[in-house]
C-alpha cells in the first residue's frame, strides 16, 4: 500500500491542485495532503533502512563465518603439509642412518680383515726373519770354515818348506843332481800338490755354495706360495637347479614345450628336466651362458610368469646384469692385489676371466694367485714390486677375448695392454710370460716363475676339460662359419649343435642344404666321438603396434 502511495502521490499532488486551485480552501487542504504524503513517506524510509541494515548484519555475519572456516580448512592444510614433510625428513634420515650403519658394519668386517691380515703377515716376516736368523748364522759358520781353512793352508805351506829343506839335503847327500835341478824338480812336485789341493778345496766352497743357493732358491718359492693361499674355483660344465614343486616342471616346459625351447634358443645351454625330484639341470661348456640361464629361471621362478616373451625380456636384462657383474669382478681382482690406475676397460677385460678357465683352472683366480707370487718374488730378489705384481695379473688378459680376435692370448694380450697406456714394461712381461720373446728384465722372468708355480702345484689344472672345451668351441665356430647363420650353441656334451639362422637371408628349403653342409664340415674338421646332431632352426616373427 504504501509503495503504490509512494509511485503515485506526486501526481495525485498535481491534479489535486489543479482541482482546487480555484478554490480558497485549496491551500489548506493541499497543505495537510503533503503532511501525510510525507509522514508516511518518512515511515517507509525508516522500515526500509532498518531491513537494509539487518540484511548487512546478516551478510557480515556469513562473511566472518566463512572466513573463520576457509582459515580453518588453511589451518589445517598447513598442518597437514609440515607434519607430511616431517615424515619424509624422518623417513630421509632413517634411509640415512640405515646406509651409516651399513657403512660402519662393511669398515668393521674390512678392519677385521685387515687385523688378520696384518696378524698372518707378522706371523710370516717373524718366519722371515727366523730364516735370516739362520741365514747369518750359516754365514758366520762359513767365515770361520774359511778361517780354519786358511790356518791349514798356512800349516801345509810351512811343513811344505820343511819337507823342502830335508829334501834339498837329501839330494845334496846323494849327489847326482845339483842344487838347481833339485829345486826345480821340487817346485814341480810340490806345485802338482799344492794345485791338487787347492781344486779339492775349491770343489767343496763350490758345492757347498750351491747347495746354499738351491735352499735359499727353494725358500724363497716356498714362502711366496705359503704367502699366496688362495682358493682357486673350478667351473664345471653343469649347474642344478632347485625348484619349489614338482608342478613348476610343467611350467617350464611350457605348452607343447614352447618355454623350454625359448629359454634354451634364447640363452644356448641344454636344460634337463628329468625323474630328479624338484631339481632341473643346465648343461653348457660356456659358463657364461649357463649364469645367464640360472639367474632367468630363477626371476621366473619368483615371479611365476613363465611364457617365451617374459623369457626372451629376462634374457636381454639378465645380460646386462652379467655385464656389471663381471665389471665388480674385475674391481675386486684389482681391490685384492692393491694395484689402481688401471684403465676401466682393462679391469672390465680382466672381470670376465672370472669365466674362463685353462685346463680346468679359473684365470682369474689364477691371475690373481701369480700377482701375488710375483709381488713376493720380487721382494725377495729385490726386483720392482709394484711392476711384477701389475705384470702377473694382466699376463693371461689376452684369453678373455682370443675368441673374438686371430692370433694367441700372449699377442692379444699385449696389444691390449698398449692399447690402454700400460708401461713398456708391463707390456714386455706379457708378452715373454710364455717365451714368444726373449725376457729381458727380472720382473718378465719372475712372471715366467709365478705363471709355472700357480699352473703346476697339484690339483690346479685338469687337462681333459680344457680339450673338451676347445673342442665344443671349434664346434661353434664352424657352425657359426655358414653365411645366414646368425648364433650356434654346443649342447647335450657335443652331441648336438643347435644353429640359429636368419630368417630373411636362408628359406626352409635352404635349411636342409645347411645342416647337410654343417655335418660334412664337421665331419671332415673335427675328431670327436660318436654322432654330432645337426639341428638348424629358423623361426620367423612379425611384429606390429596397435595406437
Amino acid at each position: 500500500m504504501l509503495l503504490a502511495f509512494k509511485d503515485f502521490a506526486p501526481g495525485f499532488f498535481i491534479l489535486w491542485l489543479v482541482f482546487l486551485g480555484l478554490t480558497v480552501a485549496a491551500p489548506f487542504v493541499t497543505l495537510a495532503i503533503y503532511k501525510i504524503w510525507k509522514k508516511k513517506h518518512a515511515l517507509y524510509s525508516q522500515d526500509e533502512a532498518d531491513k537494509i541494515l539487518e540484511d548487512a548484519r546478516q551478510e557480515a555475519q556469513t562473511i566472518r563465518k566463512d572466513a573463520l572456516l576457509d582459515a580453518k580448512e588453511d589451518q589445517i592444510k598447513s598442518r597437514k603439509e609440515i607434519e607430511r614433510e616431517v615424515k619424509e625428513r624422518r623417513a630421509e634420515m632413517s634411509v640415512q642412518e640405515n646406509r651409516l650403519n651399513q657403512k660402519e658394519g662393511s669398515i668393521d668386517k674390512k678392519e677385521a680383515i685387515l687385523d688378520k691380515k696384518t696378524e698372518q703377515l707378522d706371523k710370516k716376516l717373524a718366519v722371515q726373519e727366523e730364516a735370516n736368523n739362520q741365514l747369518e748364522k750359516r754365514k758366520l759358520e762359513l767365515y770361520d770354515q774359511q778361517k780354519r781353512l786358511e790356518e791349514q793352508e798356512k800349516g801345509y805351506q810351512a811343513k811344505l818348506e820343511e819337507q823342502e829343506k830335508k829334501a834339498v839335503k837329501e839330494l845334496e847327500r846323494i849327489g847326482g843332481l845339483t842344487k838347481e835341478d833339485a829345486k826345480q824338480e821340487l817346485i814341480a812336485a810340490i806345485s802338482d800338490e799344492a794345485r791338487r789341493d787347492s781344486v779339492k778345496i775349491v770343489e767343496a766352497i763350490e758345492a757347498e755354495a750351491k747347495e746354499e743357493g738351491d735352499k735359499k732358491a727353494r725358500n724363497i718359492v716356498t714362502l711366496a706360495v705359503q704367502r699366496c693361499a688362495v682358493d682357486v674355483v673350478t667351473e664345471t660344465t653343469t649347474s642344478t637347479i632347485e625348484i619349489p614343486g614338482e608342478d613348476m616342471k610343467g611350467r617350464i616346459i611350457g605348452r607343447t614345450g614352447r618355454n623350454i625351447k625359448s629359454l634354451e634358443s634364447a640363452t644356448g645351454v641344454d636344460i634337463i628336466i628329468d625323474d630328479t625330484p624338484e631339481v632341473i639341470t643346465l648343461s653348457s661348456f660356456d659358463p657364461v651362458r649357463r649364469e645367464i640361464a640360472r639367474l632367468v629361471i630363477q626371476k621366473m621362478l619368483s615371479d611365476g610368469r613363465i611364457h617365451p616373451g617374459r623369457i626372451e625380456e629376462l634374457v636381454e636384462k639378465t645380460r646386462g646384469e652379467m655385464d656389471k657383474i663381471v665389471k665388480e669382478a674385475g674391481e675386486s681382482a684389482v681391490f685384492e692385489t692393491g694395484l689402481y690406475g688401471i684403465h676401466p676397460e682393462l679391469v672390465r677385460t680382466l672381470g670376465r676371466l672370472k669365466y674362463r678357465t685353462s685346463y680346468g683352472q679359473n684365470v682369474l683366480k689364477h691371475s690373481v694367485e701369480v700377482s701375488h707370487l710375483c709381488g713376493y718374488l720380487a721382494a725377495e730378489l729385490g726386483a720392482d714390486v709394484k711392476l711384477a705384481k701389475r705384470a702377473g695379473l694382466l699376463h693371461d688378459i689376452g684369453k678373455a677375448i682370443d675368441h673374438e680376435f686371430d692370433g694367441t692370448h700372449i699377442q692379444i694380450g699385449a696389444e691390449l695392454a698398449k692399447k690402454y697406456k700400460e708401461s713398456e714394461r708391463v707390456v714386455h712381461c706379457i708378452a715373454a710370460h710364455h717365451n714368444d720373446i726373449e725376457p729381458q728384465s727380472v720382473e718378465a722372468v719372475i712372471v715366467q716363475i709365478a705363471d709355472a708355480i700357480s699352473g703346476a702345484r697339484p690339483g690346479a689344472r685338469r687337462e681333459s676339460l680344457e680339450l673338451y672345451i676347445k673342442r665344443l668351441e671349434s664346434l661353434e665356430k664352424i657352425a657359426k662359419g655358414f653365411s645366414g647363420v646368425d648364433s650356434a650353441f654346443a649342447v647335450q656334451a657335443g652331441r648336438e649343435v643347435r644353429v640359429l639362422v636368419k630368417p630373411e637371408k636362408v628359406n626352409d628349403e635352404q635349411c636342409a642344404l645347411l645342416a647337410h653342409d654343417i655335418a660334412r664340415k664337421l665331419e671332415n674338421d673335427l675328431e670327436y666321438p660318436g654322432q654330432i646332431k645337426v639341428n638348424v632352426i629358423r623361426e620367423t616373427r612379425k611384429e606390429d603396434t596397435a595406437k
